[in-house]
């Protein structure tokens, strides 16, 4: 039997679509070690400039503009896929796509962004495409972007969405509520006290992890460290700077003045220990980092979340109790002052995290992905069979 070929497809707009990929791309690895796996930025195929371009715009507009961003997708959240809007996204690449496809020859195809996925869902109800498509929805709430009719799978975070799909349209056999696909080192059971004194940090003080994202998109991160690395209580900060040289730089002062420990980073790939050695993670609200705080049970503060799909899942993780949300600095205070006075209410929210999501979610979205090829490929095995058979008679 020939390996599977795996076309995957994701895009740097925000650092969560391809963490995405990536943990299905090292699962598929593990379940089918022979199988080839193609994984493409979908706007670097079409134009490296234009890439270029448009994320930084995306990552300055959030940063200086958020509202503005939040209208913009809470106005295209129900938008019609006959809109003139998302016709024209549509044919977005069209014809490098379908020459790139034909020239790998795919047993299935993944996408982790929308808008490529809607691009190849066209092409599949057209009749172009005929391999078997997977969308994989990376945020907990529903928008039109990531809905498209010749989809074949939807791998999804929750019932929620489930539903929100449901009540699009999608037939419910076309939709596995997984989880979102983390990388399964976020499964292992690691030892705390060994990573803490690995970062040279102490054992029994409460630890707060702060993290902005891979562009530095958390606001006031440098006052956020001050405020814990000064408090009079038994603190200590681990903080992640990402691409954000300038904040990085900015801590040397903190640092020499905290009356706590603190650690900093710049960018890493060890987020899932950090993680386990962190008490709370105050944190953007990223579909995929909020995924990773809930498979580590790791209770969340989303301080003034981005408007949109950010938002919505601070909302989301809210609602279930695994986090807290603070839209202000003097909510923010009060939130951390509240976790010095109660720390059962840490455990309290480690516990609902703990209940919120499937276990082991890259695994479970391979497994339905490998299905679903397997059984677009017995259903060609046959068709050719019987074209064939006609042939010969």
């Amino acid at each position: 039997m020939k390996p599977l070929r795996i076309l995957v497809f994701s895009a740097s707009f925000g650092a969560g679509h391809q963490k995405a990929a990536e943990a299905i791309i090292e699962t598929i690895k593990n379940v089918e070690p022979n199988s080839r796996i193609i994984h493409e930025d979908f706007m670097v195929l079409i134009n490296k400039a234009l890439n270029y371009v448009m994320r930084n715009s995306y990552i300055k507009l959030i940063k200086r503009a958020p509202k503005l961003w939040g209208r913009f997708y809470n106005r295209t959240q129900k938008i019609s896929e006959d809109s003139v809007f998302q016709r024209l996204l549509n044919t977005l690449g069209r014809s490098q796509f379908l020459k790139y496809i034909d020239s790998i020859q795919p047993d299935v195809i993944v996408c982790t962004y929308p808008t490529v996925a809607g691009v190849l869902a066209q092409l599949r109800l057209n009749g172009k495409l005929t391999v078997p498509l997977v969308t994989v929805i990376t945020d907990y709430t529903v928008h039109s972007q990531w809905i498209h009719q010749g989809v074949d799978l939807y791998i999804v975070g929750s019932s929620k969405i489930y539903d929100g799909l449901v009540e699009r349209g999608i037939d419910p056999k076309m939709i596995q509520v997984t989880g979102i696909p983390v990388n399964p080192r976020f499964e292992s059971k690691t030892d705390k006290s060994k990573i803490l004194t690995k970062l040279g940090l102490e054992q029994n003080r409460m630890t707060f992890l702060i993290m902005g994202g891979a562009y530095g998109v958390l606001g006031k991160a440098k006052w956020m460290c001050k405020l814990i690395a000064m408090s009079q209580a038994a603190l200590q900060v681990i903080v992640v700077c990402g691409k954000d040289r300038r904040l990085y730089k900015s801590l040397d002062s903190v640092i020499e003045e905290a009356r706590n420990p603190m650690v900093r980073f710049d960018f890493i790939n060890n987020v899932d220990e950090l993680m386990t050695a962190a008490d709370v993670i105050i944190t953007k609200a990223g579909g995929l980092t909020v995924t990773e705080a809930l498979t580590k049970h790791l209770p969340m503060v989303i301080y003034k979340p981005i408007p949109g799909q950010e938002e919505n899942n601070a909302h989301f993780i809210q609602e279930i109790g695994a986090a807290r949300i603070a839209y202000t600095d003097k909510e923010f205070v009060g939130i951390i002052d509240e976790f010095i006075k109660t720390p059962h209410l840490l455990r309290k929210m480690s516990d609902a995290a703990d209940k919120a999501l499937v276990n082991h979610s890259a695994e479970q979205a391979v497994k339905s992905i490998l299905e679903l090829a397997a059984d677009c490929s017995i259903r060609t095995t046959i068709q050719n069979g019987r074209e064939l058979h006609l042939n010969y008679n």
